[in-house]
């Protein structure tokens, strides 16, 4: 590992490792797209990202419909999310033991056999909220393998000068498809039904299965495959321990995916209840947000290094736009700021990620991003039904307005903490 740096523009100490420089080969915004390799995975993901966007949005709306209650949108989106919670660094351990490609192939049949259920009862008259719930929980089973697979993959798709602006395009790509996704999903529940939305996401998984197949193993930067043995998760737990920069990092993101990205809850009531709106006006605010995240990725995936002292401040200003988008007076304002949040939401998704990616040894890098979707994604189950009530019980803004503050807190908490380490070590 790289010695720490120190960051004397800010009065902290920045223990994040310096990255290697003098690698022209990976830098500028589209760099990645020069391999082979990536070109055809991205293309895989642009339908399968399209097909996910189309059923979040029709079940986000479909669960809203069948219930009246956004705190069962809440309850929907911690059922999908327990899984990650209990068995996230499952998944990244057994990322690291088994190929990764062939993982995917299997999560992605996994996936499309989920939304054909949802399609299937939807069209004939037979979904209930109870269905909805256990075939969410039956989906995060799949992504709890999926995710940090896939997060771990991408360094396997181009070599290491491009780890960074792989990571980067990667989100681009999936915000690219939440511009048409939710129009998508808008159109196909207007004209015919929720049931056809979940229909055309499954038949989407057919291009990422493709794409998988049709990945030349010879342009791949396979892993060592990890044997198995006792305490590897302890073990992975320790690692990210060791390295402050690190466990800063994914606490921060913890706090971030728990509580900053509740945006099923609190933007479809700000939809239907402050803005009285439907499901158009919904998917016109995921688009909104898009339209920031595309640029908030590209920013990213520009840059060819970063430090800790960026996650922070892209931490703390996501928190702030959504502090102030909920107290937006009108629609216009409102959608104004989020772009704002798209862009430093996005950003520092992206940063953060590839961060941790580059930060850490290849061994480690399954299960160190399996803790890093535990707790990205698995604060789901805590965060979305403590929204989601707020939101039901004291207002939509009041629901919002945590869902800003929190991670703007924890972002300057962590800012604060690093500035009285600095001063301890200046001083002796």
């Amino acid at each position: 590992m790289t010695p720490a740096a120190a960051d004397t523009s800010t009065g902290t100490t920045d223990t994040s490792p310096a990255e290697p420089t003098g690698r022209p080969a990976g830098r500028g915004t589209f760099a990645a797209l020069r391999v082979r390799s990536f070109r055809v995975y991205a293309t895989g993901q642009a339908f399968a990202n399209t097909g996910v966007w189309v059923q979040n949005i029709a079940l986000d709306w479909l669960t809203l419909e069948l219930t009246r209650s956004p705190a069962a949108v809440g309850v929907a989106m911690a059922l999908q999310f327990l899984p990650i919670l209990l068995f996230g660094m499952h998944g990244g351990m057994i990322a690291d033991r088994y190929p990764k490609r062939n993982i995917l192939l299997v999560t992605q049949l996994c996936s499309a056999t989920v939304a054909t259920a949802l399609a299937v009862l939807t069209l004939t008259g037979h979904i209930t909220v109870g269905a909805i719930y256990a075939l969410a929980v039956v989906g995060g089973f799949v992504i709890a393998l999926d995710n940090p697979t896939r997060q771990s993959f991408v360094a396997e798709v181009v070599p290491a000068p491009y780890v960074r602006n792989a990571v980067a395009l990667n989100a681009a790509v999936f915000q690219t498809t939440r511009l048409v996704g939710p129009a998508l999903s808008s159109v196909l529940i207007g004209t015919v039904g929720t049931g056809w939305a979940f229909a055309v996401n499954a038949l989407l998984y057919v291009g990422p299965t493709i794409a998988l197949a049709s990945l030349r193993p010879g342009d791949l930067q396979p892993t060592t495959a990890v044997p198995r043995a006792k305490g590897q998760l302890r073990s992975a737990l320790r690692y990210v321990a060791d390295r402050p920069h690190v466990a800063w990092t994914i606490a921060l993101v913890g706090v971030f995916g728990t509580f900053g990205l509740n945006f099923p809850v609190v933007l479809t009531a700000m939809a239907s209840e402050t803005f009285d709106g439907g499901a158009g006006l919904y998917g016109t605010f995921n688009v909104v947000l898009a339209v920031g995240s595309i640029a908030g990725a590209l920013l990213a995936g520009g840059r060819s290094r970063s430090r800790l002292r960026l996650i922070l401040l892209l931490g703390a200003a996501f928190g702030a736009a959504q502090t102030l988008a909920a107290f937006a007076p009108n629609l216009p304002t409102f959608t104004a700021v989020l772009v704002v949040m798209g862009v430093t939401n996005l950003a520092f998704q992206a940063i953060a990620n590839s961060s941790v990616q580059l930060w850490v040894d290849h061994e480690y890098r399954g299960r160190v991003m399996g803790l890093y979707v535990l707790v990205f994604m698995g604060g789901t189950p805590l965060g979305g039904p403590i929204i989601g009530a707020i939101t039901e019980h004291v207002g939509v803004r009041a629901g919002m307005a945590v869902c800003g503050l929190v991670p703007l807190a924890a972002a300057l908490a962590l800012a604060g903490l690093l500035a009285v380490r600095s001063a301890r070590v200046r001083a002796a």
